[in-house]
Formats: C-alpha cells, structure tokens, sequence
C-alpha cells in the first residue's frame, strides 16, 4: 500500500466524509493546497453515461470566465494559402503540410491542436498518435474553425476541451488555488451549465451522479449536486 505523505494527511484532516456547499468546499481546497507550487484546482464529475455507445459520448468545449491560470501552446493546421498574420506566428505554431509531417515525427509540443475543415482528411493519418492523446481536433470541442486567429485567441483566453472517459467521467482543471473562490466558483458553474447544455441524447435516467474538487496534490471532496 503506498503510504501518505504527512502533508497529505494533514490537509485530509480538513475534510470531513460528507456532501459539502459549493464555496464552502472551495475555501477547504484552498487550505489543503499545501504543496510547494501553485496547484490546479480539479474537477471529477461521475456521468451516468457509457461512451462505447455513439449516442452516450459527450466532447465539448467551454471558455472559463475566470481564466485557467495556465499557459496553453497551441499548434494550428491550416491550408497553405491561408494568410497568416505576423503576431498571431507568435502566439501559436502554424503551419500546413510540413507541420503534419513535423506531427507524424513526433511532434507534440503543444496543448491544443486546431485546423481549418479542408485539412481534416490529411489529419487521418495522425489519428493513432493524436487520438489517444484527445488532441485530434473536433468540430464539437471548438477545434475545427475557419477562423484561425479567434480560435487561437479563445484558447489563451481560458477555453479548455474535455471529455468523458471510457468509464463515465470528465476529469478537467479549472483554474488554480491562488484564484478567489468567486471566480473558482464561476468557472465551476459554467463547467457544470456547458456539461448540462451537451447532455448526449443517449442519457437514459439521472444524468449527473457525482462531483468532486480537490487541488493537484489534495483530497477530494464531493460537492451538493442540488447547488447547480
């Protein structure tokens, strides 16, 4: 069994085996948030949803109004008549075929991956080195645009993707510990209403069942669903 560390253990001597309020649980996480960086804030939401089943699969997009406290690195396939501006090559790494075959070497410096719709089919190639990664770009997560330059923008302004894994739950950062819980908890609320607004057709029943917060290196706690 592997042993706890004595700061973990302190910071889950604040938390109490029970269902909290929003604000309340976000000011325990900002306590147990006692590691030597400045940790993320995490959100684990159960879904009673089962993604081998096409109608059961939920991928999306949100922007965090209160940002991500992250720097993102963005990559963007575009068609090689496009017309980029000077500044925004410097906000991302853009390219076109080279940049596939830059990928297909084993490139992989970045966070997000974005493209125009005409480049998707030369994208195919990539899907067993971008698919399991969740960085194949997608028309339902916000990375399939024509508008390169406010996509990219979007990203660095706080917009993240997520996705349900194969056993039902979406695993996300929401910001950080340093962040005041009001802008914690508005990011937390528009998670929660982008999660709801994408419900899958297939959902059969209670659709949310649990949610937790917790910091990188903190315990979890499970958060009043009747708060949303």
């Amino acid at each position: 069994m592997k042993k706890k560390s004595k700061r973990f253990e302190a910071a889950q001597q604040l938390v109490e085996k029970r269902v909290y309020l929003v604000n309340e649980a976000l000011e325990i996480i900002q306590k147990t948030a006692t590691a030597k960086f400045n940790e993320s804030t995490e959100a684990h939401i159960c879904l009673n949803l089962n993604p081998k089943y096409a109608d059961q699969q939920l991928r999306a997009s949100l922007v965090f109004p209160s940002g991500t406290g992250q720097t993102i690195k963005i990559a963007a396939i575009v068609n090689s008549e496009t017309v980029i501006d000077e500044k925004l090559s410097k906000s991302a790494k853009i390219g076109s075929e080279a940049l596939i075959e830059e990928i297909a070497q084993g490139f992989l410096d970045f966070d997000v991956l974005i493209a125009e719709p005409e480049m998707m089919p030369k994208l195919a190639k990539l899907g067993r080195i971008l698919g399991p990664r969740g960085l194949m770009p997608s028309p339902k997560a916000g990375t399939v645009t024509k508008n390169i330059p406010e996509t990219i923008e979007e990203f660095k302004k706080g917009k993240v993707e997520y996705r349900v894994d194969k056993t039902g739950i979406v695993h996300i950062n929401f910001g950080k510990a340093n962040f005041s819980v009001n802008d914690l908890n508005e990011n937390l609320q528009a998670l929660y209403k982008s999660i709801l607004q994408n419900k899958p057709s297939g959902v059969k029943g209670r659709y949310f069942k649990k949610m937790f917060i917790s910091t990188t290196m903190g315990p979890s706690i499970e958060l009043d669903l009747a708060q949303f």
